[in-house]
């Protein structure tokens, strides 16, 4: 992230952060167990219900997750008092992620009251830490908040399909909350914010590595298994590539454009809501990777196809939103690759789970590269690519600019 761009400066830090701090990316080491635990739970059982599942437990956490974001972003854990609420908040989602491969059955309790303590934290740290502005609009939105970790607690309490139906009405407040409450007087600070969420991407991605990883559990290192494992983290870095080439950066430059209400209408939505999606669709990849691995020169099961060409499609139309959301340009780029990955899921069941995987790389590598010439035809520029080289000018010839 660059601390240079329109809108990020030296005033907006007073009282948060424009960076990223150590004790932070020590805090995200628990949304790692917990996406992780969540990639394990559909591993273990692939099927629409657990699907369901792993996308209802996740919405939950992500929500307070981001909250988190927002804290940090106004209340810098600069004492001992606001770094040992932190870690008690830690804590909190640690023991919502223990409880996740069993949280419709037999840990419901330990994950609504994991929630209800994360809440807690998040609540008292921004009404006495926060600034003036920040802890009133905290007041405003915070029964919201609360009233979402009540629903959590009860579902996890209850039994059955009550659980899902609670869990279910905690997200719907989650997602009104924005528009419920008026959210005036958070301030976004735009290089701390964009650099939090895009740390929480690379976690994610950094998943699919750890689930080639576990996959490999004793197995014989063959040719084929090696060159398997090859273009598994091929597609990781293809996703890698999708969000980071270009998106992040275009990212954070939108956002910090904007005026501080529509600032942060557009966190919400392109950070909030959007970036939920690609989450989950990283999640379902990195489930989709494990398990081709596993069939080896099988033809791939449904579930496993279906999870890898469908986790692809799903970060695609996630990244899609996102730039919807900030005006980014080529967002049917995005929507297009979404729909034409999920075919190569028939390759799979049809023929053998590695050509599956040999395939959606291909198609879907083939779209970021198509959208990244257009961008730079159009004179876009990252930290990835900050000038055309002398080969990039002969593909892209006189649509350069500065090439006439």
């Amino acid at each position: 992230m660059t601390s240079d761009i329109p809108g990020v400066n030296e005033d907006q830090a007073e009282g948060g952060q424009v960076r990223a701090s150590t004790l932070e990316l020590f805090f995200d080491l628990v949304f790692v167990f917990t996406i992780t635990q969540l990639t394990h739970a559909f591993i273990h059982h692939p099927g629409w219900q657990e699907l369901g599942q792993v996308a209802l437990m996740f919405a939950i956490i992500w929500w307070m997750y981001s909250g988190y974001v927002y804290l940090t972003n106004e209340v810098a854990p600069n004492s001992s008092s606001r770094r040992t609420f932190l870690l008690i908040g830690m804590f909190g989602f640690f023991v919502i992620s223990i409880a996740i491969p069993h949280a419709f059955t037999g840990s419901g309790l330990a994950f609504g009251l994991g929630y209800v303590l994360v809440t807690a934290v998040h609540t008292a740290m921004f009404v006495t830490a926060g600034g003036k502005s920040a802890a009133a609009a905290m007041l405003r939105i915070g029964p919201l908040n609360v009233l979402s970790a009540v629903l959590v607690l009860s579902g996890g309490i209850a039994d059955g399909w009550l659980r899902g139906l609670l869990w279910g009405l905690a997200i719907l407040v989650q997602i009104l909350s924005p528009y419920l409450s008026n959210p005036d007087g958070f301030v976004i600070r735009t290089s701390h914010f964009c650099e939090r969420h895009g740390l929480v991407v690379i976690i994610a991605i950094g998943e699919s590595v750890v689930a080639i990883g576990a996959g490999l559990t004793d197995m014989d290192l063959t040719v084929g298994l090696v060159a398997t494992v090859a273009v598994g983290l091929t597609l990781g870095y293809v996703l890698w590539w999708a969000y980071f080439g270009f998106d992040d950066e275009r990212g954070e430059h939108a956002l910090a454009a904007l005026s501080a209400r529509a600032r942060l209408r557009g966190a919400v939505n392109a950070y909030g809501y959007s970036l939920y999606v690609v989450l989950v669709g990283i999640i379902l990849t990195a489930a989709g990777i494990s398990m081709t691995i596993a069939h080896g020169t099988q033809p791939a099961s449904k579930a496993a196809a279906l999870a890898l060409s469908g986790g692809v499609a799903v970060f695609f139309l996630g990244q899609s939103a996102f730039r919807l959301a900030l005006g980014l340009p080529r967002a049917w780029n995005r929507l297009l690759a979404a729909v034409c990955v999920l075919p190569t899921t028939l390759i799979g069941t049809a023929w053998v789970a590695w050509g599956q995987l040999i395939v959606l790389v291909v198609v879907a590598y083939a779209f970021v590269i198509a959208d990244d010439l257009m961008g730079i035809s159009s004179g876009d520029r990252s930290t990835y690519i900050p000038r055309v080289t002398p080969f990039g000018r002969r593909v892209l010839g006189s649509h350069v600019p500065g090439n006439q």
